[in-house]
């Protein structure tokens, strides 16, 4: 099913869902998602939630109730992973999807708990603000999820529950999106993917988006990172 998943993208859209999971572990194949949660976003603006507690018929390590609070208690009347699972793909539909550091943690919890529960592929196309971050604020320290909301000014309390996070994560990926379009303008695109920029391709060693530039020998892409990542390819 691997061939079915969507592509990471780099760059802003104004209708989106952003979605987080809480889970029991770091794993996506020995540990189970424990809450799912999203907002479906229309220009720019919020138009639906959605979110639902997951039983994942096993205790909860008490490391990951430490960090969400979801207990065994919460979830004893939860739904399964199949009807919750199931009820959030058809939330999403086709939209691109935008999380925070979900290429390497929550898309791969979708695409297994799809895969086992469901017996179908996630193709959505989508968008990891962890690496948009790293190309709109490149020098910061750190790129959690609470520190580009610190950077912001938008309020962390309720942080680790999925619904907060999704609501954190919007407000991040708007003030990023302002970003992109003040940058795309000044070079005569947009932040959605014309002009000089490639919003479908990151780059392969700091996953920033791509911009168009004029060197001695002709164009060529490079990263928006530059000068802390200096890769480049030929336009």
């Amino acid at each position: 099913m691997a061939a079915e998943r969507g592509k990471r993208l780099s760059l802003y859209t104004k209708d989106y869902v952003v979605f987080d999971l809480e889970t029991t572990g770091l794993s996506p194949e020995a540990d189970e998602i424990i809450e799912i949660s999203g907002i479906r976003v229309r220009e720019g603006k919020v138009a639906e939630e959605f979110s639902t507690l997951v039983n994942p018929g096993r205790p909860i390590p008490y490391a990951a109730s430490r960090v969400n609070g979801i207990t065994d208690r919460m979830v004893r009347k939860a739904p399964d992973l199949r009807d919750a699972l199931g009820r959030f793909l058809a939330f999403i539909g086709e939209d691109i999807l935008v999380g925070h550091n979900i290429h390497t943690f929550d898309m791969l919890f979708l695409y297994n708990g799809a895969a086992r529960a469901l017996k179908r592929a996630v193709p959505n196309d989508y968008v990891d603000t962890l690496y948009l971050a790293k190309s709109c604020l490149p020098g910061m320290y750190r790129y959690r999820l609470t520190d580009l909301a610190a950077h912001f000014g938008i309020d962390t309390q309720g942080a680790h529950r999925a619904l907060k996070d999704c609501d954190m994560n919007r407000q991040c990926y708007e003030c990023m999106g302002r970003i992109l379009e003040s940058r795309a303008q000044s070079m005569g695109g947009d932040a959605s993917g014309s002009g000089d920029s490639a919003p479908e391709e990151s780059c392969p060693n700091c996953g920033g988006a791509l911009v168009k530039r004029k060197g001695k020998f002709g164009a060529f892409w490079g990263c928006s990172s530059f000068p802390r990542c200096r890769y480049t390819r030929n336009a």
